[in-house]
């Protein structure tokens, strides 16, 4: 393993000095934590959400948003526009103290860094995925989120146990295609005699669309979820819409979590957008807003949809 992939103890006490001072919501490197924490639930957001700008733009978008917790998306980390030979040998190549680099821009804006998305595919060699935990341990984070083939589980598996780092597997509603992550029974052929660190983060909108109960697989399966992409959907493959707008019951995720203090981050992804005449800033504020309000009130209606 390169030498450089490994954090000292030092790097590892400020890792762990930083998570602490997010949690009580003191400074470190001059900035103020902030605190997207709501009766107990951590409200994030995957950098996904902020597609249309560069990391550190996006990076001031949780700032803005008032966001304290990142998944960051592998996309605001490779390179664009190049050919898949190309982006394997940046992989295999990159120094990782661009990552550690990046972890120091998380930890002077005041954002925790959570989760490096990495998605594991099955046309993968051996030292690209075991790339992925190299970077995530650079990153010092001990979660990677990725959208995967369920045959490559057994792999990916092998370098979790090594790196001791949680993958959790997302689901998008590709039904037809047995080897995509998409309902139950996928997530169950994939963890089914795997390691601790094999786990689930589950996409609720995407879930939903796949005509599956996310309120119901979250009660039975909510010690192996690392991670929640909070989105509305419409059933039956339906597409991506404002919050409140579509099927996904976003209003009982959140308070199934609030309500058994299940400590699973629920992360923003705003799929409805970028679009002309959405202005990514004020819906992603929407989007909070909504999470606030469902997660601070009781009752059957919840909040009023997001309009846009």
């Amino acid at each position: 393993m390169d030498s450089t992939s490994q954090m000292g103890s030092k790097e590892i006490a400020i890792v762990g000095a930083a998570a602490a001072l997010w949690l009580s919501g003191r400074d470190l490197f001059g900035a103020r934590w902030i605190n997207s924490v709501v009766r107990g639930v951590q409200i994030g957001a995957q950098s996904y959400s902020f597609r249309d700008r560069d990391l550190p733009a996006a990076i001031k978008g949780y700032q803005t948003v008032g966001l304290g917790e990142c998944e960051l998306w592998q996309g605001h980390v490779e390179p664009e526009r190049v050919s898949r030979g190309q982006l394997r040998k940046w992989r295999l190549t990159v120094p990782l103290s661009r990552f550690r680099a990046i972890r120091g821009q998380f930890d002077r804006a005041g954002v925790l860094l959570y989760a490096y998305n990495y998605s594991f595919r099955k046309d993968f060699t051996d030292p690209e995925i075991e790339r992925g935990f190299q970077m995530a341990q650079a990153l010092g984070v001990k979660y990677i989120t990725a959208s995967s083939n369920v045959s490559v589980a057994p792999r990916v598996d092998t370098y979790a146990q090594k790196y001791k780092i949680t993958v959790g597997f997302h689901n998008h509603d590709d039904t037809a295609n047995p080897d995509e992550f998409s309902t139950p029974e996928t997530f169950a052929r994939a963890l089914k005699g795997a390691s601790k660190y094999l786990a689930i983060n589950l996409d609720i909108g995407h879930f939903t669309a796949a005509n599956c109960d996310p309120v119901s697989f979250i009660r039975e399966h909510h010690a192996r979820i690392v991670t929640l992409h909070i989105k509305d959907r419409k059933k039956n493959h339906g597409p991506a819409v404002p919050f409140g707008q579509g099927d996904t019951p976003i209003v009982a995720v959140l308070r199934l979590l609030r309500d058994h203090q299940w400590k699973i981050p629920a992360n923003i992804e705003y799929e409805y957008g970028p679009k002309p005449g959405l202005d990514t800033i004020a819906e992603m504020k929407k989007c909070y807003a909504y999470c606030r309000e469902a997660l601070l009130t009781n009752g059957s209606r919840g909040p009023a949809p997001v309009k846009v």
